[in-house]
């Protein structure tokens, strides 16, 4: 059985400019495909262009944001936004496009689960929508180191 992740743009942001208190958890969420082989991550390609604006726009180095997606890509893979998830998307109507991207894009790959930070942008319950304290404590319950 493999367990299929989306990982939301505020788990990745917090490790590409190192936010306290979150750095160390959603550090972990990002590796837990290296240290469990049944878990498979993933961030939506509209992620990928939010996180590079974002970041560059902070540490203003191109260099360093390369190299925070080389080790991410290590890791993480990167899934298709397609018209059919942009359409699913603005039919949810919800205060967060973004948000309801990343849920449609989790949805119509039938992923596991979303893990965000931002829970309460997630309004509809078809796609479990995890904290990356949940999903680390979910990942070690049914796959045990």
């Amino acid at each position: 059985m493999a367990l299929n992740l989306l990982i939301d743009t505020n788990v990745v942001m917090d490790v590409f400019l190192k936010r306290e208190p979150f750095l160390a958890m959603s550090n972990r969420v990002i590796t837990l495909s290296r240290r469990y082989q049944n878990v498979n991550s993933f961030v939506s390609a509209s992620t990928v262009t939010d996180i590079y604006y974002i970041t560059y726009k902070n540490l203003k180095n191109r260099q360093t944001v390369r190299g925070h997606f080389k080790e991410l890509f290590e890791f993480v893979g990167v899934v298709t936004v397609t018209d059919k998830d942009i359409h699913a998307a603005f039919d949810l109507n919800w205060k967060d496009f973004e948000d309801s991207v990343q849920y449609a894009v989790a949805k119509s790959n039938n992923f596991d689960g979303i893990v965000t930070r931002n829970m309460e942008g997630f309004t509809d319950d078809a796609v479990k929508i995890f904290t990356p304290e949940e999903v680390c404590a979910h990942v070690e319950k049914i796959f045990k180191e």
